[in-house]
């Protein structure tokens, strides 16, 4: 059994707790795909001693997470990704994307800017990631 170093960070300027950061990361990594089917989980203890975080925190995270159906604990084996549905990835990533164009509205909103000049924005963002792509 491979395991593997999870590359979840933790930012203490967040106004996100830690266990909802680690959640949202963990989620990421496995709806993304780059923590596919059967991978095995640091066991609670060395995922919080890897984080620089609480065992509680780290348990909580595992709990909330296999109550979704993400992760799987097998007694005395060890903790594992479960299967994840297409569908299910496709309604994640759609869900990210949309609460990240909000968060981004929201504060191009705040600092007064127009829908116009949001939109004028967002696609010079969408230029540069296509010419950064060589399209």
């Amino acid at each position: 059994m491979l395991l593997l170093r999870i590359p979840i960070q933790i930012s203490s300027d967040s106004a996100d707790p830690i266990y909802h950061q680690i959640e949202t990361q963990f989620r990421e990594l496995i709806f993304s795909g780059q923590l596919p089917t059967g991978t095995a989980l640091p066991s609670i203890r060395a995922l919080a001693q890897e984080l620089g975080c609480s065992v509680i925190t780290t348990r909580r995270v595992y709990q909330d997470l296999e109550n979704e159906g993400l992760i799987r604990t097998r007694k005395g084996i060890g903790t594992f990704v479960s299967e994840v549905e297409t569908g299910d990835r496709e309604k994640f990533r759609e869900e990210a994307v949309l609460a990240a164009f909000r968060d981004a509205v929201e504060i191009g909103r705040r600092l007064g800017c127009s829908v116009d000049v949001l939109r004028e924005l967002f696609e010079g963002v969408l230029r540069e990631i296509k010419t950064g792509q060589g399209e």
